[in-house]
């Protein structure tokens, strides 16, 4: 009877249009209530459909429907607590590989409302979305790793062992299908070993181990068969040094000159995509030798290059999806030994020009100096000071190669 009373005093206007006011005033700030605890939940719903598509998308090639839809609930039943929320619902996930991978999932739920169910609005309604993309570029990289023997030092090569086989896993778990991403693995000293199956190449210039490897027959000196050769070549002729020339039988500056070398390191491994292959070619590196970084690159180099002497598969000029050619180096010290010298400034000059070289082509160039060497030189050669990392102990090895893995696997969130 308060109201009644209220709205029959006629002792002045003010008490009655305020009574009639605070009803409509009260709904505001209730529905504002209401409506900021769904936009909690909302937000929480958003951040653990975000994780959830993260999670799921690093397995989801090697999903069938059921169960993907099975890891989506229980992902996002788990990082999802607001008790607040019901009738939570994840919708079956949506995975296609058209241009890139791309994992799509949606969740819903209502909130029970506190103030609006008096103006007949019991709940609201709130849903997100999550999609993630990843693979919108196909990967080719080339691993440039030193092999000399100062790698031996300080736990270097177990450490580079240990990370060259999480950056493969990485790489192998990003790839939707066969081909997607391939790897070589180039080791290297002062020389590069090729493989004695090359042995017959004909961009292998004979002339130089024809002069080293020779026997006294009694009248002359015969060169050795070319079956004892370890498969080590030099630099070829400047400036093809720093190139990626295609070799061309015959014509010498263009050809690969073999060499004994008695510190031949472990052969390189092509463009592959056999996982088994590339983790046991890591598994067979040893520390020898002194350090020639310039030819470590261009053999990286040569093996992302669509010609002799390495002819990886050549990349199809008419698929959507483009390919990404990247180098990693990684070296623990100074440039000691090339072809020609031993002095480090000459041989710094070959390498920055290979690097050069190298990024003009537009592959993305990453170096790694390990604890010792020319900082300024690998800073120098590096896509952007993003893309160069100065160690100072062998574990940051392991470390910077997940780093590394991590930027080109990239998943991310695109809505």
């Amino acid at each position: 009877m308060i109201l009644d009373r209220i709205f029959r005093c006629r002792d002045g206007g003010v008490l009655p249009l305020f009574a009639l006011s605070v009803i409509p005033l009260f709904g505001f700030i209730g529905a504002a209530v209401d409506y900021s605890r769904a936009n909690a939940v909302k937000s929480a719903l958003q951040a653990a459909l975000d994780s959830t598509a993260l999670m799921l998308s690093k397995d989801a090639a090697s999903l069938n429907q059921s169960q993907m839809q099975q890891k989506a609930h229980d992902y996002f039943i788990a990082l999802f607590n607001r008790p607040d929320a019901q009738n939570v619902t994840v919708n079956a996930p949506i995975y296609n590989t058209a241009s890139g991978s791309q994992l799509t999932i949606t969740a819903s739920a209502q909130v029970k409302t506190e103030f609006m169910r008096m103006v007949g609005y019991s709940q609201l309604s709130v849903s997100s979305t999550a999609i993630v993309k990843w693979g919108n570029s196909k990967l080719r990289v080339a691993l440039a790793l030193d092999n000399t023997g100062s790698m031996a030092q300080s736990g270097k090569m177990t450490a580079l062992k240990a990370a060259t086989h999480n950056l493969l896993n990485s790489l192998q778990n990003a790839a939707t299908q066969n081909g997607d991403v391939y790897v070589s693995i180039v080791p290297f000293n002062r020389d590069v070993n090729v493989g004695t199956a090359n042995v017959n190449a004909n961009w292998i210039n004979w002339t130089y181990w024809d002069q080293q490897n020779r026997t006294w027959n009694g009248s002359a000196w015969v060169p050795n068969n070319h079956n004892t050769w370890n498969g080590c070549v030099m630099d070829r002729d400047q400036n093809n040094d720093t190139k990626n020339t295609t070799p061309v039988a015959g014509t010498t500056a263009t050809m690969f000159p073999a060499e004994q070398y008695g510190s031949c390191p472990t052969s390189l491994l092509p463009l592959t995509y056999n996982w088994t292959a590339l983790h046991s070619k890591v598994d067979a590196m040893i520390s020898a030798g002194n350090t020639n970084q310039t030819i470590g690159l261009v053999w990286a180099w040569q093996s992302l290059t669509e010609t002799s002497p390495l002819s990886p598969p050549p990349i199809n000029p008419n698929d959507p999806i483009p390919t990404q050619k990247i180098i990693i180096l990684l070296t623990d010290g100074l440039n000691t030994q090339n072809r020609w010298t031993t002095s480090q400034s000459s041989i710094n000059a070959r390498t920055q020009l290979t690097c050069d070289n190298i990024k003009a082509q537009g592959i993305t160039l990453y170096t790694v100096l390990v604890m010792e060497g020319n900082a300024t030189l690998l800073q120098n050669c590096a896509t952007g000071p993003t893309k160069f990392f100065n160690l100072t102990s062998a574990d940051e090895i392991v470390t910077t190669f997940d780093q590394i893995g991590t930027q080109l696997t990239k998943l991310r969130i695109a809505q």
